[in-house]
């Protein structure tokens, strides 16, 4: 049987390529004679929004079907940065958005990724919470508002206004995120490390102990030996 929330997960990464396509190639569009179709910027912004609407399917029929697997647990969210980290680069590319934003952004992304993946390691996950949630939802409204700004300026101000709550979210997410690792899964590997330090010592004080029975046994040997008496 098909996997389509996975299979849907992967089409969401197939999309990254043509969004930015779409995005940054502004003379593309399909016209019949003086009448205009479709233009780069609505291709663009129609492939944006359908590869978000995957990410909503894709979790929902996974828990309904219960199809949830390791490969959809993984893949889903570097499917949700390599969306946006795309959007938000070909934004900066055609002038729509300052390079420091979206820095910003995707380094967020990259140090919840790490945290995750140190929690995962120790065996903790972190999971996403409600701002997290919010974050996602944010960055989607706002990248869909700046594109719709490139040919309505009018929107220029709340395309704005939606990009400094993604990153305000994205901040407050992160912290969170911060709070959880440092309360639960710092204090596990201080205790871990602690536990293993006095592992070490135990085992070095029986090495020692050990030894010195040896030692005693071999100098007891030895002075059996020179008496002419067996041990």
């Amino acid at each position: 049987m098909t996997n389509l929330p996975n299979l849907l997960t992967l089409v969401r990464i197939f999309l990254v390529p043509l969004l930015h396509a779409a995005l940054v190639q502004q003379d593309w569009r399909i016209q019949v004679d003086d009448h205009l179709l479709l233009a780069n910027d609505f291709f663009a912004l129609t492939v944006f929004l359908a590869a978000a609407a995957t990410d909503l399917l894709d979790g929902y029929l996974a828990r309904r079907w219960k199809q949830v697997t390791t490969v959809g647990t993984l893949l889903d969210p570097i499917a949700d940065k390599l969306l946006i980290s795309a959007a938000l680069i070909s934004l900066v590319e055609i002038r729509l958005l300052p390079g420091w934003l979206v820095i910003l952004i995707i380094s967020r992304e990259f140090a919840v990724s790490g945290l995750r993946s140190i929690a995962a390691a120790e065996g903790y996950t972190i999971k996403a919470g409600e701002l997290g949630k919010s974050k996602m939802m944010m960055q989607v409204v706002g990248v869909a508002l700046v594109m719709l700004s490139n040919r309505w300026h009018a929107l220029r101000p709340f395309a704005l206004t939606a990009m400094w709550a993604v990153v305000v979210f994205g901040l407050a997410s992160a912290f969170n995120y911060f709070r959880n690792f440092w309360g639960k899964v710092d204090t596990s590997i201080k205790q871990r490390r602690r536990r293993e330090l006095i592992e070490m010592e135990r085992q070095k004080r029986r090495l020692l102990r050990a030894d010195r029975f040896s030692k005693k046994m071999t100098a007891d040997r030895d002075t059996a030996s020179s008496i002419g008496r067996p041990v």
